[in-house]
């Protein structure tokens, strides 16, 4: 899955990196705890125009009354996310790209406490996941939000946890946002051999408070 995730690259070089318009509403400066409900970057294709766009991360099925109408949303899986009422109507219309330095997992065993991993790209690239996204409305309320799509791990990644988001290589980006035609449901997988690494980090990035480029750091020693 992917709970929290970090986010450094400025607005114009992420404009550049999607060739986007990017909106007036971006949240700025770099994030190294991002943690869900809080507004992220999504790329999004819309009328033949990619736009860089602010959204909530946590998806709201249309059927919610507010925004915390019901569990929070933040990941949609790969192997459910086309029969599943919540995101089936998005997964065929509304792809999105949700950039990323790197995301944290947890390794947890009873009665320790959490021990936090960092994984990002080996080669030092941006991650992209695949993302899914809607407009809700409510009562005069509207949300743009967004979830990221998740796969079984592969084989780098299953000592840590049993599922990952589904990283895009470029290529693939145009296929994911519906630009290049149909068959984007081959990309839901997990990354290839020796495309992501990790590291032990400590655990002040437990609290959804932490911030800073310190939480990014392996352990020393």
């Amino acid at each position: 899955m992917c709970g929290r995730f970090a986010f450094t690259l400025p607005n114009e070089a992420m404009a550049q990196l999607f060739s986007a318009v990017p909106g007036n509403d971006l949240p700025e400066g770099a994030r190294f705890n991002i943690c869900p409900t809080q507004t992220i970057a999504v790329c999004t294709s819309e009328g033949g125009q990619r736009r860089l766009r602010a959204m909530r991360w946590g998806f709201l099925p249309h059927w919610y009354e507010k925004p915390n109408g019901g569990p929070l949303l933040i990941n949609a899986r790969a192997d459910t996310i086309a029969e599943k009422p919540a995101f089936r109507a998005a997964v065929r219309s509304r792809r999105c790209l949700i950039p990323a330095d790197g995301f944290y997992e947890w390794t947890r065993e009873e009665g320790q406490t959490p021990l936090p991993w960092y994984i990002a790209r080996a080669d030092g690239q941006p991650l992209v996941f695949a993302g899914i996204w809607q407009e809700w409305e409510r009562n005069g309320m509207q949300v743009t939000a967004c979830a990221i799509v998740t796969t079984e791990a592969g084989p780098g990644l299953a000592a840590i946890h049993h599922r990952e988001p589904v990283t895009l290589e470029p290529d693939n980006w145009p296929l994911w946002l519906g630009e290049a035609g149909h068959g984007a449901a081959r990309l839901m997988r997990a990354a290839g051999a020796g495309v992501l690494q990790s590291h032990r980090v400590g655990t002040e990035v437990n609290s959804n408070r932490a911030d800073g480029p310190g939480l990014c750091l392996p352990l020393a020693g």
